[in-house]
């Protein structure tokens, strides 16, 4: 490879990286909603150039994940109105509960064993209240399982939904707590898995969203 197409090859490794840095922050909430941010800040938080920070600012607003003030031009988190949220609710027990079936129909006992150790790890932290172990872990399990399930555009779907809902859960699991969440539809999902049971593992995941969008509906409904 000419060293011009390795540094070609170099930047586009770094745009990815502040990407999916970025996109990270946002689904497991460590970018708080109505918190102001520059294309200034963030490349210096990251230690980059404001280029590749731009690049990948204007990919997360195409995805509807960031909002540019046209005054100012600060970026944040778009507003969670109880419209847009319950359109994210519909579209995500349209696609979620879909790809835990079609998972149920690939899984093995290697799947089973990994969401196992994750949700003893989800749990840890349910227990002592850390809720960004919490986000961490559960967004890992949900995609670990999803990603078995062989349907590309529907798991890239549920990734720019859970682009739009992370830094809103992240808000509402703060202050309410973690142990506000008594059912463990993660461990009905697992054990439908393990018995090859689609509609099982389709039907747990979709009560496992209801329930934390509830919890969001009714936080969101406080506020306004």
């Amino acid at each position: 490879m000419s060293p011009q197409r390795r540094a070609l090859a170099d930047q586009h490794a770094v745009h990815d990286q502040v990407y999916g840095a970025i996109r990270q922050a946002l689904i497991t909430g460590q970018i708080a909603p109505g918190r102001g941010l520059s294309l200034r800040s963030l490349a210096t938080t990251m230690g980059v150039s404001p280029m590749p920070v731009r690049d990948a600012v204007r990919r997360l607003v195409a995805e509807q994940a960031l909002a540019v003030n046209p005054v100012n031009k600060r970026l944040s988190v778009p507003s969670l109105t109880p419209s847009r949220l319950e359109q994210l609710q519909q579209a995500r027990l349209w696609i979620e509960p879909e790809l835990a079936a079609r998972a149920a129909a690939r899984a093995d006992p290697a799947l089973v064993k990994l969401l196992q150790e994750i949700d003893v790890r989800l749990d840890k932290a349910l227990s002592v209240g850390d809720v960004d172990a919490y986000m961490a872990a559960n967004h890992e399990f949900h995609f670990t399982l999803y990603a078995r399930s062989g349907a590309e555009v529907l798991l890239s779907m549920a990734g720019g939904l859970w682009l739009q809902i992370g830094p809103f859960m992240r808000v509402v699991f703060g202050r309410v707590g973690t142990d506000s969440l008594p059912a463990d539809y993660h461990a009905i999902a697992i054990a439908a898995l393990a018995a090859g049971d689609g509609e099982g593992a389709r039907a747990a995941i979709a009560a496992d969203l209801t329930q934390g969008m509830d919890k969001m509906r009714a936080a969101v409904e406080a506020m306004t």
